[in-house]
């Protein structure tokens, strides 16, 4: 879908307030509602925008604690990718995993308690995910940025 500077803007101020109304949306963007809505869910359609959420503050929930993982495979088929995949989605404090190009195959983010926590998620997930060979964890001592908005310049 090509974006134009209405598009960007809907998606700009979406980004920062998800729960605006359509009204609110549409002054900001200087469109009628009607029109707002209709291009809003163009985008919706198109997978532009890809879903709402709230962000929870993971300390305030008990998740305090994030670990980066690396994880390499002893092999790197399609089936062990696959099946590695299928697995690492039932993990409940699993909330990224990405497949990456260098040393490790997949980057996992883990949201846990503390370090207890994160042993057991070590033992009775990560360390038992089909095909895993090496594991290495980074704790996160704090976030400098955590962000979920998309720059949306073209520049």
């Amino acid at each position: 879908m090509e974006l134009d500077v209405v598009d960007r803007a809907i998606l700009g101020e979406l980004q920062r307030n998800g729960r605006m109304t359509n009204a609110e949306l549409a002054v900001t963007v200087g469109l009628s509602p009607s029109a707002t809505l209709r291009r809003t869910r163009a985008l919706e359609r198109a997978g532009v925008i890809d879903g709402y959420a709230a962000l929870v503050a993971p300390a305030a929930v008990g998740r305090g604690t994030t670990v980066f993982v690396e994880i390499t495979l002893d092999n790197q088929s399609e089936s062990r990718l696959d099946h590695f995949e299928a697995a690492i989605v039932d993990c409940p404090e699993v909330v990224a995993c990405h497949l990456m190009a260098g040393d490790a195959d997949y980057l996992v983010q883990v949201a846990c308690a503390d370090v207890a926590d994160y042993e057991r998620v070590h033992r009775d997930w990560l360390s038992t995910l089909p095909g895993v060979a090496r594991i290495r964890s980074s704790f996160a001592l704090r976030a400098v940025r955590r962000r979920t908005a998309i720059d949306l310049d073209p520049s």
